[in-house]
């Protein structure tokens, strides 16, 4: 059974596989939150975890899960950044801040984290670019992410 960060079941959510995807989606939120603060003001993935983990004891999330995303992504960053060169109008730099850490934290899903389906990772991405992007940022993010996928997923994705 999944737990929660205080180590309790967490509820009627969690999947046959254990993962509470309400607790993983919640850790994504996060992650997303705390890849955009690296972004403006720099630091490490272990002083952004401890920045947010107030914030993660308040709504419970996948907190390993959290951790996990914040690292995957500070650690690879150069290699995401590198792979999104062809499915972008620009470079990564230039995309608004909220939507590259979502891309960001996607890309690092969609390559690093093959446990997950690219369909859940591109319906996360879309939503927190919803939830804290510019009114059409999730087009955006909708259509690179789109593109990426087919070439990182082949197999999963049929084409």
């Amino acid at each position: 059974m999944n737990k929660n960060t205080q180590g309790k079941p967490s509820g009627k959510h969690f999947r046959r596989d254990g993962i509470d995807p309400v607790l993983r989606s919640r850790a994504r939120r996060r992650a997303v939150q705390a890849i955009y603060a690296w972004q403006i003001s720099g630091g490490n993935g272990q002083s952004l975890i401890a920045q947010f983990a107030h914030e993660q004891a308040r709504e419970i999330a996948d907190l390993a899960y959290f951790e996990a995303l914040v690292h995957g992504v500070l650690d690879n960053r150069r290699d995401i950044d590198e792979a999104f060169g062809p499915y972008l109008d620009r470079s990564i730099d230039e995309v608004d801040a909220i939507e590259r850490a979502v891309l960001r934290l996607a890309g690092y899903e969609l390559r690093y984290r093959l446990d997950v389906p690219y369909r859940v990772v591109i319906n996360e991405a879309i939503e927190s670019a919803k939830r804290f992007g510019s009114e059409h940022g999730h087009t955006y993010v909708n259509g690179v992410l789109d593109r990426a996928a087919v070439e990182w997923r082949k197999v999963e994705s049929g084409h």
